[in-house]
């Protein structure tokens, strides 16, 4: 058994409302791509990890992480869901907790969120200690990652759907784990927000960690 949850990055989404020649997780960002970079801030965590993605960015996965490391699972439509299709976010996170059973836990990070620090990502699995469910905030909002303690295997390896775990979040005492990790709230839909992410990476008195007091 793993001594600390496995973090899932999520990156098997069809990213629909990125209109680019290709795929959001693909964009250059940060000497890297996006799913790159966020892959580089979970290694640097050192927590354990396993990416749930498609047999297109197989390859992309496999330069970062090693091959038993990757979960393909089916390519999703690429245009317009059905809300009965089982594929989604849902899917993944059943897929990634499944391939990992194992483990005291899971931690589950959308492969578009390059900006979470690693810090971020063990404070997160701290907030587990006495909780079921914990997830990041920032500003009093709340963010990703979500972790989830391995009392609730069962529920999250059967989830299906592009709901993801938000009714297992809802069901169940969370801890809210705040952090000066701005990060936590910035993820990729459009192109807009990749313009963003990266002026947000360009300022450093955005990007870096906040002094304590600050």
């Amino acid at each position: 058994m793993n001594a600390v949850p496995v973090v899932i990055v999520l990156a098997a989404g069809a990213g629909t409302r990125f209109r680019g020649h290709s795929h959001k997780l693909t964009q250059a960002f940060a000497g890297s791509t996006v799913l790159g970079t966020t892959l580089s801030q979970v290694i640097a965590s050192r927590l354990p990890l396993v990416v749930v993605t498609t047999a297109a960015l197989r390859e992309l996965v496999k330069s970062h992480v090693a091959s038993h490391d990757v979960v393909v699972v089916p390519d999703p439509p690429a245009r317009g869901r059905d809300p009965a299709d089982p594929l989604g976010m849902g899917y993944s996170i059943a897929a990634g907790v499944r391939a990992r059973g194992d483990s005291p836990g899971w931690l589950v990070l959308p492969g578009d969120m390059p900006m979470v620090r690693p810090e971020t990502l063990r404070a997160v699995v701290d907030g587990l200690a006495d909780h079921p469910v914990a997830y990041a905030q920032h500003g009093g909002r709340r963010g990703h990652p979500v972790a989830f303690a391995a009392e609730l295997f069962s529920e999250l390896a059967t989830l299906t759907g592009d709901e993801g775990a938000r009714r297992i979040v809802a069901r169940y005492p969370a801890a809210a784990v705040e952090v000066p990790d701005p990060g936590v709230l910035l993820d990729l839909d459009t192109e807009d927000d990749l313009h963003r992410l990266r002026q947000f990476h360009a300022a450093p008195s955005l990007s870096r960690p906040m002094r304590p007091g600050a």
